[in-house]
């Protein structure tokens, strides 16, 4: 007999990113990383609060020193997406002539990543690159070079490692499909 899901999991259709693929790829991500930044003491830059849950599990599968940072933003006028955003917390860490690595739980359009990059790069880092563990290229209306990419996402509403429905989700060990009328609630 199947084990009864109950809290969270009981909302979820269907699972559509396991939470094995999610810690085998961040296991690849993580070995690459630690080779191609060996010697460069680089700093690690997040934005809150979805990418915690994928900054604290790449960091434990980095082999070298690293520093991290992060950053908050909110949306506004058009809403998520639009790249409209506000910075309202900002690094802690100057990053002139740092090695950056600008690591994100998601990229859709592009347009506020785009905006956050643009905004470090007047801060002269030595280098900054990009680290994404969800892509939606499909939605992508600005070119953004990744450096290191994990799973690609249905195009769907999915919720889930880090990403949400209202502010709820996010503590799911997998990425999944809510059921049917479960995100009006």
């Amino acid at each position: 007999m199947a084990p009864e899901v109950s809290g969270i999991a009981a909302d979820i259709a269907r699972v559509v990113i396991s939470e094995e693929q999610i810690r085998e790829r961040i296991a690849e991500m993580g070995a690459r990383i630690s080779r191609d930044y060996a010697g460069k003491d680089p700093l690690l830059v997040g934005v809150l609060s979805g990418v915690i849950f994928f900054m604290a599990d790449l960091l434990r599968q980095i082999s070298i020193p690293v520093s991290v940072d992060f950053m908050a933003i909110t949306q506004y006028a058009g809403g998520p997406g639009t790249g409209n955003v506000r910075i309202t917390k900002d690094l802690s860490h100057n990053i002139t002539g740092r090695h950056v690595l600008f690591v994100e739980d998601v990229i859709d359009t592009g347009l506020t990543l785009n905006y956050l990059l643009r905004a470090l790069r007047t801060r002269e880092p030595a280098s900054l690159q990009v680290c994404v563990l969800f892509d939606r290229p499909y939605r992508r209306l600005i070119d953004i070079p990744l450096a290191y990419e994990g799973l690609e996402l249905p195009d769907t509403f999915v919720v889930g490692y880090g990403l949400d429905a209202g502010g709820h989700y996010r503590n799911l060990p997998y990425v999944g499909i809510l059921k049917p009328g479960v995100r009006e609630r």
